[in-house]
């Protein structure tokens, strides 16, 4: 799985900072971006949707291979 997060979407809740800080980290205005390229490890797999349900602008979402 791997997650990417539309920069345009987000308005800096930082709900899936907060939920899942493995996967996403915010920059100085609080904006929201992928760790490790997106890449989400088996284990994570359930924080993942939980962040992607979550999010309240629908700005994470699964990159489709």
């Amino acid at each position: 799985m791997k997650l990417s997060i539309d920069s345009d979407l987000c308005q800096g809740h930082n709900r899936c900072f907060a939920l899942a800080p493995e996967l996403v980290d915010v920059d100085d205005y609080g904006e929201a971006f992928v760790l490790n390229d997106g890449v989400v490890p088996d284990e994570l797999r359930d924080k993942a949707l939980l962040i992607i349900d979550n999010c309240p602008e629908f700005a994470i979402s699964e990159v489709k291979s």
